[in-house]
């Protein structure tokens, strides 16, 4: 899986981190917990690094330890706020808020691992028809956004590690939004691609 993102808004791994631990922070005030003091100490004082204030899209993602199965998933895909603030509302939102999933309780919040990712800004994709479709994609590399009248949805790039094939990947995509799974081989979807830089939970 290649982890790409523009330079202007590239993190360091331990950079990353800090938004990991700040996302299960955020996650324990909610449910009532607390972390020990002086990681409590070390992560703000961390989260005064001025790259935080870059405005990006960000997702937050909550997957099982023991399977690697989705437990919840929210992001935005739009730079309309800064990475800091993203992490928060999103973090909130993919353990408590997510329509898939039941809330999150306290008991599993040590069962999930928590992924953060952040965006490059959606770029449209031209294309003729779907096998010029198929043909632009880039596997392992681009998320992916497809847009039809009110229709809407989004696939991160770590999606294609579970649906590797593009046909399968867009049939999918096509059906979270609420389509056909054949749509994008039958109607001419808006589709707009952008990377993400992610980090995991160690």
């Amino acid at each position: 899986m290649k982890n790409s993102i523009d330079s202007k808004h590239k993190l360091t791994k331990k950079q990353g981190q800090i938004l990991v631990k700040l996302a299960r922070k955020t996650i324990m005030e909610r449910l009532g917990q607390k972390m020990p003091r002086e990681d409590v100490k070390s992560l703000e004082k961390s989260l005064k690094d001025k790259a935080f204030e870059n405005k990006c899209g960000t997702f937050v993602t909550l997957n099982l330890k023991l399977n690697e199965e989705l437990r919840g998933c929210i992001g935005s895909l739009e730079a309309s706020e800064p990475i800091l603030s993203g992490i928060r509302h999103n973090s909130i939102n993919a353990a408590f808020n997510d329509y898939r999933f039941p809330a999150l309780n306290g008991e599993e919040l040590d069962q999930v691992k928590i992924e953060v990712s952040i965006l490059t800004d959606p770029q449209k994709l031209e294309y003729t028809d779907s096998i010029d479709l198929l043909d632009k994609l880039r596997v392992d590399v681009d998320g992916l956004i497809i847009r039809h009248g009110s229709a809407r949805a989004t696939f991160l790039p770590q999606v294609w590690q579970a649906l590797p094939e593009p046909e399968e990947f867009l049939s999918h995509l096509c059906k979270k939004a609420g389509l056909p799974a054949n749509a994008w081989e039958e109607t001419k979807l808006e589709v707009l691609t952008y990377q993400v830089q992610y980090f995991e939970e160690k």
